[in-house]
């Protein structure tokens, strides 16, 4: 069962810009892995994975280098605070910050206007990608995810970068945040290998096929796609926890 979940969050984080394991927690939650287990060990396996994805849009010409840039520098610490801030969070409640925050991106995304409001011209797009890294940083490592689910949104909403590009960015920085949350997560013995390396044999070769599908549909279709699926699966989440 934890090679079949792999296997499907590998496809989704390739379709829809995502290190994968904000999904992975809650379904192995269901499946009967331990909370805090649950949240810790699909970050591993997330690197290479959604580094495997990225590259797809890296030939697509689909990675906003600048953004990356940024979003990395400013997003590793962020991510080492989060994760060290779960010595006070037990695994359960993770768990459900995590479905919450699934739901809530979902509608934003479904529910924004396209022709959003102008941004501050005074603000500027290094100082939006900073403010955005250290938001998901931070929550990434305290939900013990690469921080995917929110980048590729947050890119979107507040960057404005289209679609597509905003996915592809957002698997390339997403790989470079589960390092330093798995580093944490690792001394603090909430990693369980097994689980890791059945997971990963699943993830890893689909996540491909995934960043493969997303690259060929509509990008107002696969806008519209990432916000229900969100919606959808954070809802229904819910139910298992």
């Amino acid at each position: 069962m934890i090679f079949a979940v792999g296997a499907g969050v590998g496809f989704l984080g390739g379709l829809l810009g995502k290190g994968g394991s904000a999904i992975a927690t809650p379904l192995l939650v269901a499946i009967g892995v331990p909370p805090i287990v649950a949240v810790a060990a699909p970050l591993p396996a997330t690197v290479p994975a959604t580094l495997v994805a990225a590259d797809r849009y890296r030939r697509a010409d689909l990675v906003d280098r600048d953004v990356l840039r940024w979003a990395i520098i400013a997003g590793l610490p962020a991510t080492v605070v989060g994760a060290l801030l779960t010595r006070w969070v037990s695994g359960e409640t993770l768990v459900l910050v995590t479905d919450a925050l699934i739901v809530a991106i979902g509608i934003r995304l479904l529910t924004k206007a396209s022709d959003a409001a102008a941004l501050d011209p005074s603000i500027d797009m290094r100082r939006r990608t900073i403010a955005v890294a250290v938001v998901t940083g931070l929550a990434a490592g305290l939900l013990a995810n690469s921080g995917g689910f929110l980048l590729a949104p947050l890119f979107m909403t507040v960057l404005r970068l289209p679609v597509k590009p905003a996915l592809g960015t957002s698997l390339a920085v997403a790989a470079a945040l589960a390092v330093p949350g798995t580093l944490v997560h690792l001394g603090l013995g909430h990693i369980d290998w097994t689980v890791v390396a059945v997971f990963a044999l699943g993830s890893i070769p689909i996540s491909s096929l995934g960043a493969k599908v997303a690259l060929r549909v509509d990008a107002h279709r696969l806008e519209r796609l990432y916000g229900t699926a969100l919606v959808l699966f954070g809802v229904a989440a819910f139910a298992f926890v």
